[in-house]
């Protein structure tokens, strides 16, 4: 390719994108940025998160192939990060592929994400 393309978002369809991005804000630090109706968007990095409303949504399910793409993230205190995750509403599926290498979870809407130790 000549004119290589830039990453920006990360989209995500959501029942309730209001909560799901107050969620990964929680998750992140970082702030929501912009929001309307049906879209809402956290960070202010080169790459965002934003989450769109979907009617009649339906969450991929874990272990399911499936399911498209996750987000794996890193934390300086795993056990810690993933007592937070609980906490604020997310998911420790019974399926656990990484060992001790990374923890899956989901959000409160159903999608995966990974969490390992820095």
């Amino acid at each position: 390719m000549n004119a290589p393309l830039t990453l920006t978002t990360i989209m995500f369809d959501s029942a309730d994108p209001v909560a799901l991005a107050a969620f990964y804000s929680a998750a992140t630090g970082w702030p929501i940025t912009d929001t309307d109706e049906t879209f809402v968007y956290v960070g202010e990095g080169p790459v965002h998160l934003a989450f769109q409303k979907v009617a009649d949504y339906q969450p991929p399910a874990w272990p399911d192939p499936a399911k498209h793409a996750h987000l794996d993230f890193t934390a300086a205190d795993k056990a810690q990060a993933i007592q937070d995750l609980l906490a604020a509403g997310a998911k420790q599926p019974e399926f656990q592929p990484g060992g001790e290498r990374w923890t899956v979870l989901t959000d409160p809407e159903g999608h995966p994400f990974c969490v390992a130790a820095a």
